[in-house]
């Protein structure tokens, strides 16, 4: 199994969040002509899963990443050293890779599969489906861009919608009306002044304004305003949401639309280490043993219009995931701190 093939053959096949259902086939079949006892999980809408087994080796290890891209689509190219196209890193590249590093440790007669999921980029409803069936694996080794190295933290994620309500008028007469735009902007500036959390070992808070949306027409006093925030978590959230309901009070109000919580990862002795500052399938699959979080590919360039993967890096994720899991396999609880 040549991972480079695979990863630009996966690149290749649109699956958008929402869209799995042909690259999620083209995998089943890859693991099925591969000798492995594969299952189609299903999630929603022609939506499923796919999980991969040996069948005389329930497996104490189980590989897992995503299947789903955001947008746009991009299709794969190479260089001498490089293959781009959208999922190139995340995460299409790492699922070569993982099926790359089962091909070598099946040899050894080594207790691996791995699970496939649909819907990471959006809500993690693949990991959700798939926590209520645990096949009781003690480890799960989930793959993200990770430079090859292995995270001790992930942060988490807090979704807020800010919500204003005015009064419509015509604008040549602003003292009629009440406009939800200009609460918004008092609103969002509060937030921006405010002192975000910070963890020693991962670093600070941050806060993303991604999404402002609100108004009828340039002649119109608006009566509606809405802006989507992502905050960055390194800890507990509590504290977080009340002072975010007590800045906007009297001017917004601020609703939790999704929380994904921060959490610090086992590691295994001997790797270089890193600090993931974004969210994972992780939280959503308590079930499937403890987590461990590396994967081949920079962050930095997944969701850009020049997403990479480099071939040696590919190359290295295999050799690396083979070894964590022989590490993991030979001495359970001694074997990661």
């Amino acid at each position: 199994m040549d991972p480079i093939k695979l990863t630009r053959r996966l690149v290749d096949i649109e699956s958008i969040s929402g869209n799995e259902g042909a690259v999620g086939a083209e995998l089943y079949d890859e693991l099925c002509r591969l000798g492995y006892t594969t299952h189609k999980i299903p999630v929603a809408h022609e939506r499923f899963n796919v999980l991969a087994t040996l069948d005389d080796l329930p497996p104490q290890v189980v590989f897992s990443t995503h299947m789903d891209t955001v947008p746009p689509f991009i299709p794969s190219s190479e260089d001498h050293d490089k293959i781009y196209g959208r999922g190139a890193c995340d995460a299409k590249g790492i699922i070569a890779a993982q099926i790359g590093a089962c091909q070598r440790l099946r040899k050894d007669g080594a207790a691996v599969g791995m699970l496939f999921l649909v819907g990471e980029e959006r809500d993690s409803l693949g990991a959700k489906v798939a926590n209520e069936s645990p096949i009781g694996s003690k480890v799960l080794i989930n793959g993200e861009p990770t430079e090859n190295k292995l995270a001790v933290a992930s942060k988490g994620a807090l979704r807020v919608e800010v919500i204003t309500r005015g009064k419509m008028a015509h604008s040549a007469y602003p003292h009629l009306g009440e406009s939800a735009i200009e609460k918004l902007l008092t609103a969002l500036e509060r937030l921006r002044k405010m002192k975000l959390p910070e963890n020693p070992e991962v670093g600070p808070c941050t806060l993303n304004i991604g999404l402002i949306e609100g108004g009828r027409a340039p002649n119109v006093i608006p009566d509606f305003a809405k802006a989507q925030l992502l905050y960055r978590l390194v800890g507990e959230s509590d504290a977080l949401k009340k002072e975010i309901a007590e800045t906007v009070a009297g001017v917004a109000e601020a609703e939790v639309v999704l929380e994904i919580p921060f959490m610090k990862l086992r590691t295994v002795p001997g790797l270089e280490t890193m600090v993931a500052a974004f969210t994972t399938d992780i939280p959503a699959l308590s079930k499937w043993g403890t987590p461990l979080l590396l994967g081949p590919g920079s962050i930095h360039v997944a969701h850009t219009d020049r997403e990479f993967i480099a071939k040696k890096e590919l190359h290295q994720a295999v050799d690396l995931y083979c070894a964590m899991a022989r590490q993991l396999l030979a001495g359970s609880a001694k074997t990661y701190r």
